[in-house]
């Protein structure tokens, strides 16, 4: 059987002009955020545990601990919130429809009985608040024009609800049941962020105009303003209070975090400490979520590296948690001691893990652009992406890679393999044909006269194997630069879509979009292991065990199958579920850890055994 070790979580999805408003659990020391589908938990003082929720039907956007701690609300753009347990195998307890479209913000009544939603959606619903339990509506929530980014429950009896959005008001609401009392246009753009302190005094609202107000929870009424002294020079994009209420944290367009001094009677905010996180200063650094959650002071970047300070300790350099936004298409398991694991995903980002350790850092590529075909040897990293181009850069293990040369190939790549043993040599598939690499030179282009899916090339460059759209698997010797055909063999009947030799290379392995693989005997092209038809959906990786008696396989249908060449294919481990959305890239790092990784951007280390 396979056990889950490690998962290494994907990091908030953000949105470029938009704040995300992340929330977490006091009593675990955990937090929320969304990435797609999925609701991540996460501990902030064990990174490397991570729990995801995975049950939306559409992209998640926020999620909230009831008070209790036992109970999760998530929603989601089509406008449904769904209640679950946090602990117990995240039982449904309910699910309802609140709003017509995206829910951008959620709270949680202090009692745990009532919840309120805000976002968008036609005509005046908007905002609603409703009963826990039941869905039944406490309140009418008049007064808004435009999109409520937020909303917020005061913690303390007689309860207040505040909603603010892009219509640049803040309302302010009375009940239960609820109805609208004041309104107040002190800001004069987007209204990003409102938050009740802690002990139910006042309120803050921040805003897209760089400014912070502080308001009384039980009248209303406005009473100070963050000092413009030293404030933020960008959009402030989220604000959350230290748990003794005396201070707060804002985050901004402008890449820095401020902690501010808030007085006894809220007439005013002075900052103590600005905060950078570590960055090149791009707009990825642009900061647009934030957290105070007991020690940790909790930043959100534009690119989705979270940054853990120590609220007691600010001057100190904060813990960075990062990796990927996007489906993670590929993954590649090189060195020793200690075993580096890199991933790509196709929106153009490589990220460096250690087995054990977790996120060990981005990889800067000199070029902008998505990765289609990713592959990496010890010293080189090598890539293609959209614009017909391959791309070799020179990897030392630190974060910078070296100067990258690219390489013109006609057509866009399908598909690249590198002959291991003299990695300057490299075959590359397009739709018609191959291209034969040696460095930054094509030596020769061959129309094969089908339609090409997949490749691969011995490690000493003497043979090649070209999958065809149409099932079929070419066999080449390499001699010089040409390239003839010594076999053909069928078997599939799906396109191939991925073609692996065994480390000895006394095997290969191929996979179809049929949800079928094959094992081969390379010497007399037999097929070795056979039936091995357990997949419900294509085929999208494959994987060696080094000791040449595993192969494991990813697929759309979410499952990694791990198959012993010496047994029958039906006593094989599956990983049912093993990512959302489906598997993209597996590989082993030794005989008992895969490593796996896909569409929702997450990477996982199954142990065997």
């Amino acid at each position: 059987m396979a056990q889950l070790a490690e998962t290494y979580a994907c990091v908030p999805s953000t949105e470029r002009g938009r704040g995300i408003l992340i929330s977490g659990d006091s009593k675990s020391n955990s937090i929320l955020y969304c990435n797609g589908r999925s609701v991540i938990i996460r501990y902030l003082d064990r990174p490397l545990e991570v729990k995801v929720y995975g049950e939306h039907a559409y992209q998640a956007t926020v999620a909230r601990y009831s008070p209790n701690g036992e109970w999760i609300a998530s929603a989601d753009v089509s406008g449904t919130v769904r209640i679950w347990g946090a602990y117990n195998d995240f039982v449904l307890k309910k699910e309802f429809k609140v709003l017509t479209g995206r829910i951008d913000d959620l709270q949680w009544s202090a009692d745990g009985q009532r919840i309120v939603a805000s976002g968008d959606g036609k005509g005046k619903s908007l905002v609603r608040a409703f009963m826990w339990d039941s869905g039944t509506n406490v309140g009418e929530f008049d007064g808004h024009s435009k999109r409520i980014l937020s909303c917020a429950f005061k913690p303390t009896r007689p309860f207040r609800i505040v909603t603010c959005g892009e219509d640049f008001l803040v309302n302010f609401y009375e009940g239960p049941p609820f109805k609208f009392k004041l309104s107040h246009r002190d800001h004069s753009n987007f209204v990003n962020c409102v938050r009740f302190s802690p002990d139910g005094n006042k309120f803050i609202t921040v805003s897209s105009d760089k400014r912070g107000i502080l308001y009384d929870a039980k009248t209303g009424d406005k009473v100070g303003e963050l000092s413009s002294e030293d404030g933020h020079t960008g959009s402030i994009y989220a604000v959350s209070w230290s748990p003794d209420g005396k201070q707060i944290v804002t985050v901004s367009a402008d890449k820095t975090a401020k902690i501010w001094e808030i007085s006894e009677d809220g007439s005013n905010g002075k900052v103590i400490k600005t905060l950078t996180s570590p960055g090149s200063g791009g707009i990825d650094d642009m900061l647009v979520g934030c957290l105070w959650q007991n020690d940790f002071i909790v930043t959100v970047s534009l690119g989705g590296t979270i940054s853990l300070f120590s609220a007691s300790n600010p001057d100190n350099d904060p813990l960075l948690l990062s990796g990927h936004m996007k489906n993670i298409a590929s993954l590649a398991v090189i060195g020793s001691s200690p075993r580096l694991i890199l991933s790509s995903s196709y929106d153009g980002l490589i990220v460096k893990w250690i087995q054990g350790v977790g996120y060990s850092g981005r990889l800067d590529r000199k070029v902008n652009g998505q990765i289609k075909c990713f592959t990496a040897v010890d010293e080189e990293i090598v890539s293609s992406g959209f614009d017909n181009k391959v791309w070799r850069s020179s990897f030392l293990h630190g974060d910078q890679l070296g100067d990258a040369e690219s390489i013109d190939v006609g057509n866009q790549p399908k598909d690249l393999s590198l002959a291991l043993l003299s990695p300057e040599l490299a075959l590359v598939c397009t739709d018609s044909g191959v291209s034969l690499l040696r460095g930054t030179n094509v030596v020769s282009t061959i129309d094969l006269g089908f339609s090409v899916s997949a490749c691969v090339i011995t490690p000493d460059g003497s043979e090649a194997i070209v999958g065809g759209q149409d099932g079929k698997l070419h066999m080449y010797s390499i001699e010089g630069d040409s390239l003839t055909e010594v076999a053909v063999l069928e078997k599939h009947r799906g396109a191939i879509t991925v073609i692996r030799y065994s480390p000895d290379v006394s095997m290969f392995a191929s996979g179809d979009s049929n949800r079928e693989a094959i094992v081969w005997d390379r010497a007399s092209h037999e097929v070795k292991l056979k039936n091995m038809l357990y997949h419900t959906a294509r085929i999208n990786c494959l994987g060696w065990s080094p000791d040449n008696k595993m192969v494991a396989t990813g697929s759309l249908d979410t499952c990694v199958i791990i198959y012993d060449i010496e047994k029958p294919a039906s006593s094989r481990i599956t990983v049912k579920g093993a990512h959302l959305g489906g598997v993209y890239g597996v590989s082993f790092i030794d005989e008992q850890n895969v490593v796996s990784s896909g569409e929702d951007a997450c990477i996982r280390v199954w142990r065997l055994s």
